[in-house]
C-alpha cells in the first residue's frame, strides 16, 4: 500500500515557517544565525552546523520541552520536523490497529542507531507519552545521549539507552526473551562507503549554498555508523528483514526509512519471502524530498488486540 503526501504530516508541529523571534527567546544565541533573505523572509544558513544546531535546540526546547540538548560536531545533525513526520506515521499504523492513537507508556517502541541526538525517542515520547528504548554500536554516542536525558529527569523512567556490541547485528543482543515491543523503528545509513557518504555531503552543501563549496562541511553527518555500512541501505535493511523474522513474536510492527525508491522491490520481495503477514509502504515527503517509510508484521489481524 503506497499513499502520496504533499507536506509534512497533519499533526506536525513545523509546518508553519518558523517563527524566529520565538526560538530566539528560546536559545539567545540563535539570533546571530537569522538573517532576512531575498523574500524578505527570516531565515539561517543551513550550510552552517552551528546555526543548523541551534535551531535544532531551540526547536526541542519549544515544542517539546527538551532542556541542554546538544551534541558534538563530530555527529549528525537531524532535521526535526522530517524526524517528527516518521513519529507521526508510526503513530496512524498504530491507530489502523486500534482505530484511535495509542498513548502512553503501554506502547513501547525500539530506536535503532538512535545516535548522540537521541530525537527519535525524545520526540516520540513528548508526542505520544511512548516508552522508548534506544540503541546504538558507537558508546560516544549513547554517552551523549545519556547526558540529554541526565538533564530531563523526567524522561530517566521512560526512555533506556541499549549498546549494541555486534555490528553485525540489530535485534539481536538487543530483543532478550520476554522482551515486546510495539514497534521499531531506524534511519538506517544510506551510502555505502566512507567516500561515498563525503561526497552525498558535499553535493548536499552546495545545493543548500548554490555555489561549489571549499571543503565538506558536517552539518549533516559524522560518525561512520550513522552515514555508512557496507553495501548501503539495501544491505543494512535486508540484514535488518531477516534478522526481524527470529523475533517475530517480539514486535508487533517493524520500521525502517527507505531513502532508493528502487529498492522496495528487492525488499518487499524479501519480505514475502520470510513469511511477513502484512507490510506497507508509505511515502512521506518533507517540501521536495520524498522518503518512504517501510513497516512489516508477522503478528495477523485477529492478534493484534492483545498488544494494547
Amino acid at each position: 500500500m503506497s499513499t502520496e503526501k504533499s507536506s509534512l504530516h497533519a499533526r506536525n508541529l513545523h509546518r508553519d515557517p518558523y517563527n524566529f523571534d520565538q526560538l530566539i527567546s528560546c536559545v539567545p544565541e540563535l539570533k546571530h544565525y537569522v538573517f532576512v533573505n531575498a523574500y524578505e523572509t527570516k531565515t539561517i544558513n543551513f550550510s552552517l552546523p552551528k546555526a543548523v544546531k541551534l535551531l535544532n535546540q531551540a526547536l526541542l526546547l519549544h515544542f517539546y520541552h527538551i532542556q541542554g540538548w546538544d551534541i558534538p560536531e563530530t555527529n549528525l545533525c537531524p532535521p526535526i520536523p522530517g524526524r517528527a513526520d516518521y513519529i507521526h506515521y508510526i503513530a496512524d499504523l498504530l491507530a489502523e490497529e486500534k482505530s484511535e492513537i495509542p498513548t502512553g507508556i503501554s506502547v513501547s517502541g525500539l530506536d535503532i542507531g538512535t545516535g548522540a541526538n537521541l530525537v527519535y525517542p525524545l520526540l516520540a515520547h513528548r508526542s505520544y507519552g511512548w516508552k522508548m528504548l534506544g540503541t546504538d554500536i558507537n558508546l560516544d554516542s549513547l554517552e551523549n545521549a545519556q547526558r540529554i536525558l541526565d538533564q530531563n529527569q523526567d524522561l530517566l523512567p521512560v526512555i533506556h539507552l541499549k549498546q549494541q556490541p555486534d555490528s553485525h547485528h540489530i535485534f539481536k543482543n538487543i530483543i532478550k526473551t520476554g522482551d515486546r515491543f510495539t514497534f521499531s523503528m531506524c534511519n538506517p545509513p544510506f551510502h555505502d562507503s566512507e567516500e561515498s557518504a563525503l561526497k552525498g555531503n558535499l553535493r548536499k552543501t552546495k545545493n543548500i549554498r548554490k555555489s561549489k563549496p571549499q571543503k565538506v562541511l558536517l552539518n549533516f553527518g559524522g560518525q561512520q555508523s550513522e552515514l555508512w555500512c557496507e553495501g548501503g541501505e539495501i544491505a543494512f535493511i535486508s540484514k535488518m528483514i531477516e534478522e526481524s523474522a527470529l523475533y517475530s513474536s517480539q514486535v508487533l510492527w517493524f520500521t525502517c526509512l527507505v531513502s532508493k525508491k528502487d529498492n522496495l522491490h528487492k525488499l518487499t520481495t524479501l519480505l514475502k519471502k520470510v513469511k511477513a503477514v502484512d507490510f506497507k509502504i508509505i511515502d512521506m515527503a518533507q517540501g521536495q524530498k520524498i522518503s518512504r517509510m517501510l513497516a512489516w508484521t508477522f503478528i495477523s489481524q485477529k492478534e493484534t488486540r492483545n498488544w494494547f
